[in-house]
């Protein structure tokens, strides 16, 4: 492996983990995304239903979106998804559209991700990165949920 490319890839998981622990500030389920390109941050997210009252406006979605409007372009080839919990079905849709080249997960989601599906919603081109600082986003959302309960 690139020691550089893992270095880089490491630095944008923790701003993702930044942006959900801001999630988790808010009162929001704790999930952060940002879209790169090289070493370039285009657009950012964290989960925002409950403050938007939007049920799209999960923290891949909202990096996307700005991400296209950076760009000025509805395609994001030679772009990186960093997000701290693996997307659901409706947003691997959304990031399949875009075309985008790489996926960074952190933690698998095994109720609701769309890899229980298969990695055909995505674009055949797009390769997709798992577990990484798994743990760092498992124990925020575990918290948060445990949270919730009490």
């Amino acid at each position: 492996m690139n020691l550089e490319a893992d270095l880089i890839d490491h630095y944008f998981m923790q701003e993702a983990i930044r942006l959900a622990q801001r999630a988790y500030a808010e009162g929001e389920i704790p999930v952060g995304a940002l879209v790169t390109h090289g070493e370039r941050v285009l657009g950012k997210g964290y989960n925002q239903t409950e403050r938007l009252q939007d049920v799209t406006a999960h923290a891949e979605m909202l990096a996307i979106t700005a991400a296209a409007g950076h760009l000025g372009a509805k395609y994001l080839k030679n772009c990186t998804l960093y997000v701290t919990l693996e997307p659901c079905i409706m947003c691997a849709g959304a990031l399949s559209w875009t075309q985008i080249s790489r996926i960074v997960i952190g933690a698998p989601d095994d109720k609701k991700g769309f890899l229980r599906i298969g990695m055909n919603l995505l674009h055949p081109k797009t390769e997709v990165v798992q577990g990484l600082m798994a743990e760092e986003s498992q124990t925020l959302l575990h918290n948060f949920f445990s949270q919730l309960r009490t």
